[in-house]
């Protein structure tokens, strides 16, 4: 008799005040299963967290690296050197010129006597400049293209377009490094793809393996529900909303992770960057990412639970 009163109460029609009970209680029930067991509970989110934080930080790591190349002189500048006939005239025309066009962030211009200055300046031979009658260095202007990802086909393109021009005699660029950083930037992001694509993979088979123990530890109970007409969708609930705790509380100690490396490497990289006059500084996580990591967490740890229990339920069955 009882069992068909309570077979009755799980075939119930759908009541939002019920349903939202029923999913309110096992919300909080499997919460309070993850407190009751602290150490256990702890190393596995630690784990978990570990397996988010370090595909993060090297997401982390190229954009940083992407902006230091938007901000570093060296990057992917052109020198511009005008012919020795070219005036002060020609070379502000060019200037002016190149500064009206969109794909250029910045121009420089270095007239004969500051090249010089900056030679003097910054070389050992001072004393032999002074033997010199006239000034040999030409007009110089530095291009900065506004897109610091410019290919170099592109950025080579630009170059024979400069030369082109009547009073220009030599566009130079450092077409090797722009190659090279550009290369390092794309190894970087496709190991960051697949490093969070592989540590996924391990985060669903962790959260998986640890809710798998948790059903085989409560088999008698899930036995007794579906004994008295639980049904499936019931016996699951509590489990799914364990996998969405450890997603939830994973990604957020990977977040914490994440948020103390970049505050411990803050002083070093900002001291290193000033050695090399340079205001650059580690950037944090952006709030996209931050949710984007936490709802890709969360799915994860619900779908590693709902496919523990749904192969743990189909041997029941057979049993």
């Amino acid at each position: 008799m009882k069992a068909r009163k309570r077979q009755q109460g799980f075939n119930n029609g759908f009541r939002p005040a019920i349903w939202l009970g029923r999913h309110g209680q096992a919300l909080f029930s499997s919460l309070g299963r993850l407190w009751r067991r602290p150490l256990g509970s702890f190393m596995t989110l630690l784990v978990l967290g570990i397996a988010i934080a370090l595909p993060l930080g090297l997401h982390l790591l190229v954009n940083n690296l992407q902006q230091l190349a938007a901000q570093w002189d060296s990057g992917a500048s052109i020198s511009v050197f005008l012919k020795e006939s070219a005036g002060e005239k020609a070379a502000k025309t060019l200037l002016n010129a190149l500064q009206a066009k969109e794909n250029i962030r910045e121009v420089r211009h270095i007239s004969p006597q500051q090249a010089m200055e900056e030679f003097r300046q910054y070389s050992d031979f001072a004393s032999a400049l002074e033997l010199l009658d006239d000034n040999p260095l030409p007009h110089v202007l530095l291009v900065y293209p506004r897109d610091a990802k410019i290919s170099a086909q592109d950025l080579q393109d630009f170059l024979r377009e400069l030369e082109n021009r009547p009073e220009v005699e030599l566009a130079l660029a450092d077409l090797q490094w722009v190659e090279r950083f550009q290369g390092i930037t794309r190894i970087l992001q496709r190991a960051a793809l697949v490093l969070a694509l592989l540590l996924s993979l391990a985060v669903l088979l962790i959260i998986g393996n640890t809710i798998r123990l948790e059903i085989q530890g409560r088999r008698d109970e899930i036995g007794i529900i579906k004994l008295v007409g639980g049904s499936d969708a019931f016996i699951r609930r509590p489990f799914l909303y364990e996998g969405f705790w450890y997603g939830l509380f994973g990604s957020l100690i990977a977040i914490a992770l994440i948020f103390v490396s970049a505050l411990a490497l803050q002083d070093p990289v900002s001291h290193l960057a000033a050695l090399y006059q340079s205001n650059f500084r580690l950037s944090g996580l952006a709030m996209t990412t931050v949710f984007s990591v936490i709802g890709i967490s969360i799915l994860l740890g619900i779908l590693g639970a709902w496919i523990a229990v749904r192969q743990h339920l189909g041997e029941m069955e057979l049993d």
